[in-house]
């Protein structure tokens, strides 16, 4: 048994261990995120809101020039997963994000 067969990572979307080989071709395979202005987003990546939006069961307004830190790129391209200081768990469309 090589040291490539011990390798295991944890997928958060399947909440399975898999093995690192699989995870690294999947994550090569996956499709660019872009912000509304065209620029490729990726993990870590602070945005910008570029509109109001109101958060549905948070009961909050996010107003537009809020800056959200450290985001996660999630299956789908069109949407980002991230943290605000109030809101756990908050998920946002890239269409209404701008880049820092």
């Amino acid at each position: 048994m090589s040291d490539d067969d011990d390798a295991y990572v944890y997928d958060e979307a399947t909440g399975e261990w898999r093995p690192a080989s699989e995870m690294a071709t999947a994550s090569a395979t996956r499709a660019e995120v872009r912000d509304a202005s065209g620029n490729v987003l990726a993990d870590g990546d602070a945005v910008v809101l570029i509109k109001d939006l109101k958060v549905k069961g948070a009961g909050q307004t996010l107003k537009q020039g809020t800056v959200i830190r450290s985001i996660r790129l999630t299956d789908d391209p069109e949407e980002i997963d991230c943290r605000h200081d109030s809101i756990k768990g908050l998920v946002l469309r890239t269409e209404f994000v701008r880049k820092r």
